[in-house]
């Protein structure tokens, strides 16, 4: 099986510009509710993963809890605790179920570097639960 059968494609995914500033990458994720973000660069590569726990690192150590100060620190200027690993559209399911066991989802990047979208952990699950089901019901 391929590993697009589960992508979610860039334009459904709620990326954040590396260029950014801290406060700009804080109210995007409060927008849309999510707890890690993928960062892309000015050209559309993948440049990590910021987290909820990343960005109050952040506005304590370098903002010292001032949200005005937040409006400086580009967002690829903050310390990441730990991106997440990308993968490539040629990835086999084997690694990509190594990798997503760790992560709650996988960037995905083409031959090019480019990033092209997301696998979450649950559309994974998901589908390994199906076909767990029709097994059963066989």
């Amino acid at each position: 099986m391929n590993v697009l059968f589960f992508l979610t494609p860039k334009k459904d995914v709620a990326c954040i510009p590396a260029d950014d500033t801290l406060r700009q990458a804080m109210e995007k994720m409060k927008y849309h509710g999510y707890t890690a973000v993928p960062l892309l660069t000015q050209e559309g590569k993948y440049a990590g993963t910021i987290t909820e726990g990343d960005i109050l690192r952040a506005i304590e150590a370098l903002c010292h809890w001032d949200i005005f100060q937040a409006e400086r620190v580009k967002i690829c200027d903050v310390s990441r605790k730990r991106d997440h690993q990308a993968i490539s559209i040629n990835t086999d399911m084997d690694d990509l179920v190594d990798v997503i066991a760790d992560q709650n989802f996988v960037p995905v990047i083409d031959d090019q570097e480019k990033f092209i979208g997301i696998i979450t952990r649950k559309d994974v699950i998901q589908f390994y639960y199906d076909e767990h089901k029709k097994m059963q019901s066989e």
